[in-house]
């Protein structure tokens, strides 16, 4: 299987997620080729029978440059087999409303860029504090007290699941490709 994995990240735990992902894969026997999405251009789809796509959510909103390349792309995107892994630390949450939250921001991702996956995966996140400039670190300290008290300003904390993470590529990949009808 040929896969393409594109991704855009703020401060680094999505490329990080689509890193493991291509390890994986690859592991699994199949070609993967991993970009940014501000390096796809107008790389054409054709050679890639799935595409992987990771963003992650900041303050209710995915990088402009997903947003972009999904709406300039999204004719290509709907005949190819596709996922979304939407990375974000409220995906860590079993609140209802931080669920609620995640299912606004994908419905106002589709209706932006007018791509609609065949799979989405809500991916948990990290706090980076490594990353942070101090403007964000003073915000991630509030969101911090208010989520998970353990969380220490200057430490990082993962909370991606990756065994969760590698059962859905394999799934994903798993499935028969099936080109949707235009």
């Amino acid at each position: 299987m040929t896969v393409l994995i594109l991704y855009a990240t703020t401060e680094g735990q999505t490329r990080k997620i689509a890193r493991r992902a291509a390890t994986h894969l690859i592991a699994e026997g199949h070609s993967v080729e991993l970009l940014p999405v501000g390096e796809a251009g107008d790389l054409s789809l054709d050679g890639f029978e799935k595409v992987l796509l990771l963003a992650s959510v900041h303050a209710g909103h995915y990088q402009p440059a997903f947003i972009a390349y999904a709406k300039a792309h999204r004719d290509q995107l709907a005949r190819r087999s596709t996922a979304f892994l939407s990375v974000s630390l409220s995906a860590a949450s079993a609140e209802p409303e931080d669920r609620e939250g995640l299912d606004d921001v994908i419905r106002r991702m589709i209706t932006e860029t007018g791509w609609a996956p065949e799979r989405i995966e809500h991916v948990a996140g990290a706090f980076r504090w490594s990353e942070y400039d101090l403007l964000r670190n003073w915000a991630m300290r509030w969101i911090a007290s208010q989520r998970d008290p353990s969380v220490r300003a200057g430490q990082d904390k993962e909370y991606t699941d990756w065994a969760a993470l590698d059962r859905f590529l394999d799934a994903w990949v798993g499935e028969a490709v099936s080109v949707p009808s235009a």
